[in-house]
């Protein structure tokens, strides 16, 4: 279920079923906004856009965001915004939202929450989750 974009600066929050299948039906394009390092070394979705939020080391914020997620959202598709545990893209969201998109977080992200241990990946997460991904 989505919130007014008054609630929260962005479209709303969805489930990462729900973010693969508005992929699936053409309705959205994904733009993952974790570090290029992350995609390559734990996974990324196929089809992604890929557009860092902050970039590593430092984690500063990328200054070809504004222009990368404009041009995703070309066509007036959804965006739905992905990095390792919902977090950053809630703020990439709120970015795009501002720019004139339509922009959603994928709850839990690529890796979910982490578990007792400190491990990410068993806990939720779109690559939990049992939808299409692939590493390097």
């Amino acid at each position: 279920m989505t919130e007014p974009i008054g609630e929260k600066g962005y479209a709303g929050d969805v489930t990462p079923e729900q973010a693969a299948q508005w992929l699936a039906s053409g309705e959205a394009v994904l733009v993952d906004v974790r570090t290029d390092a992350e995609r390559e070394w734990v996974g990324y979705v196929p089809g992604a856009v890929p557009l860092a939020w902050k970039q590593w080391p430092g984690m500063a914020l990328n200054p070809a965001f504004d222009e990368g997620v404009r041009a995703a959202g070309e066509g007036g598709k959804k965006l739905v915004l992905l990095c390792r545990s919902g977090v950053r893209s809630i703020s990439a969201a709120k970015r795009a939202t501002e720019l004139g998109l339509e922009a959603y977080n994928i709850l839990e992200g690529f890796e979910g929450n982490p578990d007792e241990s400190g491990h990410r990946g068993q806990i939720g997460g779109w690559r939990k989750r049992g939808l299409p991904w692939k590493q390097n």
